[in-house]
């Protein structure tokens, strides 16, 4: 009543301003949602890469185990050093002590470490990885953002193909199955399903046996042949022959097992009543399969493909040593066993951005694939 009693412009409908209303309603309530997904998501990201750094130097053991190292290097200085060879015993203690309060003044390690620690967070948090202490990459240079940048392709080429082929293969082959329940193939699949819980690597293995060491038919160490080729044509032949048993172990890898469950969720949506109803009033089977089985799965699928184009980024540390790639995978190894903190903290920074992105974006693609979905929540008909 007291709507009706304000005074509507001229040309102006009362559903037209209820409608105004109701889109700014919805502009708002999205736009909160908005920043509230936001501040969860950075909180998450900033804790998860403070444990991190805490795990990966330990608890501050790490500390300890540098300052000893910097210790004996300096101390096995009194051996090759005339200088300090000519110092009285009580001189050269205090000239020893004093290299050592200076090593451990450049490298930081005279701050406490729970100071060090959210100074490194801060610098992680924007990218600022610095310089790593042991490692560095094959052009010499040990800026961590560039050790990481060398490997990272590799990686993108190799786990990000045998990710997007497998993805495919599953997804196809799970929909072709789920029209042919209880036939040869699909009891084939159904007995094969177990095998996927053997990981890549050790397929790897006896591909490499069959194919590399026993019929000689295909390499299996590094990305090129050794020297790499010049022409740009034959370099690419060469990449594309080393990647053959990698893209195989890793597409055998999980695929029954991810057949057998892309089947039994589109069984599982096939069997719905809205289903029934569709092919009573005469529908095709494609049309069916579009409308009613395929859309509503979007959803899961979305977001199944979402992470493994993320998870492509974090590499394959056993695998990529089995083949001897030389991706992400292979240097978090070796950050992990040389303590090398900068490193460790650099891939996951890394990671944890994607991931915090790739959430953030797939609440707009549910709503985009299923009318049902809201963003905000509101209006949520599940």
């Amino acid at each position: 009543m007291a709507e009706a009693n304000l005074s509507v412009p001229s040309g102006v409908s009362v559903e037209e301003i209820r409608k105004a209303k109701r889109g700014s309603s919805a502009l708002v309530r999205v736009g909160k949602y908005m920043a509230v997904r936001v501040l969860l998501l950075a909180v998450t990201v900033v804790i998860g890469l403070y444990l991190t750094i805490l795990i990966a130097n330990m608890g501050g053991y790490v500390d300890e185990i540098r300052r000893g190292e910097i210790r004996e290097t300096i101390s096995q200085r009194t051996l090759t050093d005339p200088a300090l060879k000519a110092l009285e015993p009580d001189e050269r203690v205090r000239r020893l002590e004093e290299l050592i309060r200076l090593e451990e003044k450049r490298v930081g390690l005279d701050r406490p470490f729970a100071v060090r620690s959210f100074n490194f967070l801060a610098k992680a948090l924007t990218l600022n990885l610095g310089r790593a202490t042991y490692m560095s990459s094959d052009a010499g240079s040990r800026q961590v953002r560039l050790i990481i940048l060398e490997r990272l392709p590799a990686t993108l080429l190799m786990t990000g193909s045998s990710s997007l082929i497998n993805f495919f293969l599953t997804v196809g082959m799970g929909l072709s199955l789920s029209r042919r329940y209880g036939s040869w193939l699909d009891k084939f699949t159904i007995g094969l399903s177990p095998v996927s819980a053997i990981p890549a690597w050790f397929y790897s293995l006896f591909l490499i046996l069959i194919f590399a060491a026993w019929l000689g038919w295909l390499p299996y160490g590094g990305m090129v042949s050794a020297p790499p080729p010049k022409e740009p044509v034959f370099y690419a032949l060469s990449l594309l022959q080393h990647m053959i048993l990698p893209l195989a172990a890793w597409t055998i890898s999980g695929f029954f097992g991810t057949v057998y469950a892309y089947r039994t969720f589109f069984l599982i949506y096939s069997s719905e009543d809205y289903v029934e109803m569709a092919k009573a009033k005469g529908l095709t089977s494609k049309d069916i399969e579009r409308r009613y089985v395929l859309r509503p799965t979007l959803p899961n699928i979305i977001t199944t493909f979402a992470f493994l184009l993320i998870g492509s980024w974090t590499g394959a540390p056993i695998f990529e040593t089995v083949f001897n790639w030389p991706g992400i995978g292979r240097i978090t190894l070796s950050a992990v066993n040389l303590y090398e903190t900068a490193v460790i903290v650099g891939t996951t920074v890394i990671f944890s951005y994607l991931l915090a992105i790739t959430v953030f974006l797939l609440d707009f693609f549910y709503a985009l694939v299923d009318p049902r979905v809201k963003i905000g929540g509101e209006g949520r008909n599940v």
